[in-house]
């Protein structure tokens, strides 16, 4: 069954809207896991700043989203195919089926049933995977005492121990701007949520007053961010956080900057650093949205606000109806940049949507979009559906979050890094055990670049480990390299490098 996240009316929404408007001292060079590159290279410099520290990474960073009725997350090979990939967070039930979904008896609200994974399904996996789970409550057609019960039976009878939970789920789509794709049975408007909130974070902290509550925002410059109606006299965020903020531990914000038909490659791989503007769709960059979203918390938390996290919980390229670029390459370097400056920015965690979706064909299948698959699939992972591998097959962006995770865990301190090519992206990070990498992500299709990095003491620094992916990649390949020979590194079109220098 085909799972879209939100209908055709979002697009609908969407197209009348647009316009709207990163101890060790100095330690100086780079790395090569390659041959030095072919003289038609052309030459890149990458310099890192060990010095000049932008974040240090949350243990949650690395997440995704599970869905209730995902058919294959009990399959055998899923916590190993998850683990190789870094999984720290699982959320659940899954996207718009929150509002909909009745814990208890594994049903929605019409009475049919939710799915193949209960909560405890879900929890055993999760166990299995050594990951830590993110629940999204029912506000939308849910009460606060059965979330309540949820906290209960999930603490206190089963001692799961969750400390995340976040209440509803894009409850902005419930009409309130048009647009109706989130279940919802009480009364239009950011008022309504917020006040209602509060009550659901009373009866749930009165059963385990140490978890950790989210509260639903639209992200800084996506729509609707911005817009009021007849219920939102004052926009979401605007309304939501005086009212509610003081009671809650995180806010939460869903990004997916392309609009269907609006999709383009060079435009997805431009988004996370610099917003992107198409027919369809319109988003500012993260780092605004980062700094808008820490302002508002500032202005309306009080002294709270140093203490509110902001968690991405879902993000991938497009809002809805996916097409092949979802199940082709640059979805994979768009990932690692997308996770990259969340996490540069201070972001605590960003769930990839999701671990398994289903085929969908019939959407943008453009030839001007890169790669052979045409169709489209959210999923990291391959359902096995009619034009797909069998399922649990990798997609390329289940291997952009596995190079993720070689470069970043937590409480590693992501470090400044710039290039002087535009087309090469590049991030840097201080590990844990005194290791630094270096992720580079060539996003020009055609040419090839030579890079040399500096800022590294290769007296310090004697040997790398590197992680590659990109163009005929069918796994991601691990070298290994030793001393003089770390100067340069040849970084091939379309591809992911993951230097890890040790000491």
């Amino acid at each position: 069954m085909v799972r879209n996240r939100i209908g055709l009316s979002q697009l609908r929404r969407w197209q009348s809207w647009v316009g709207l408007p990163f101890l060790l001292g100095l330690l100086v060079l780079v790395s090569s896991a390659a041959p030095a590159a072919a003289a038609s290279a052309t030459s890149a410099q990458v310099t890192v700043n060990l010095r000049q520290t932008l974040s240090t990474v949350s243990p949650l960073a690395i997440g995704v989203n599970d869905a209730v009725w995902d058919g294959h997350l009990q399959d055998a090979q899923i916590p190993g195919l998850l683990r190789a990939d870094g999984v720290k967070v699982m959320r659940y039930p899954g996207g718009s089926t929150a509002d909909s979904f009745h814990w208890q008896t594994n049903t929605l609200d019409n009475g049919s049933s939710a799915g193949t994974d209960t909560f405890d399904q879900f929890m055993q996996v999760v166990q299995r995977v050594g990951a830590t789970p993110i629940i999204t409550v029912n506000y939308g057609t849910g009460t606060p005492e059965e979330a309540a019960a949820w906290v209960k039976y999930a603490n206190i009878t089963k001692h799961y121990h969750i400390r995340y939970w976040e209440i509803g789920n894009e409850l902005y789509g419930n009409g309130t701007y048009g647009a109706t794709w989130e279940a919802d049975k009480h009364a239009q408007g950011p008022a309504s949520y917020a006040n209602n909130s509060l009550q659901f974070i009373q009866a749930m902290k009165a059963v385990d007053p140490f978890i950790q509550i989210g509260l639903v925002l639209t992200a800084p410059g996506n729509w609707p961010d911005g817009v009021t109606s007849a219920s939102s006299p004052q926009p979401w965020n605007d309304t939501v956080l005086p009212i509610a903020c003081s009671a809650a531990n995180f806010v939460s914000v869903h990004w997916y900057p392309q609009g269907p038909t609006g999709e383009t490659d060079a435009g997805l791989l431009a988004a996370p650093a610099n917003g992107e503007t198409t027919p369809v769709s319109f988003t500012p960059s993260i780092p605004d949205m980062v700094s808008a979203l820490r302002t508002k918390i500032n202005q309306d938390c009080g002294t709270h606000a140093s203490d509110v996290q902001i968690m991405t919980t879902e993000t991938n390229s497009v809002s809805f109806n996916p097409g092949k670029q979802t199940t082709n390459l640059v979805n994979a370097l768009y990932l690692a940049e997308n996770y990259l400056t969340w996490l540069s920015n201070g972001v605590t965690s960003i769930d990839w949507w999701d671990v398994h979706n289903s085929e969908l064909t019939g959407t943008n299948d453009s030839p001007s979009l890169y790669g052979t698959n045409n169709y489209g699939d959210y999923g990291l992972l391959s359902v096995g559906d009619t034009d797909e591998p069998p399922a649990d097959t990798p997609f390329p962006d289940y291997y952009g979050l596995q190079i993720v995770s070689k470069v970043v865990g937590g409480f590693d301190q992501i470090v400044a890094a710039s290039s002087d090519q535009s087309a090469v992206q590049a991030f840097a990070v201080r590990q844990q055990d005194g290791s630094v990498a270096v992720l580079l992500i060539n996003t020009d299709p055609a040419t090839s670049y030579s890079v040399s990095i500096s800022g590294l003491n290769f007296r310090l620094l004697d040997s790398a480990t590197v992680y590659s992916y990109g163009q005929g990649s069918t796994s991601v390949s691990v070298s290994h390299i030793h001393g003089p020979s770390i100067g340069s590194q040849a970084i091939a079109p379309y591809s992911l490098t993951a230097l890890v220098f040790h000491p």
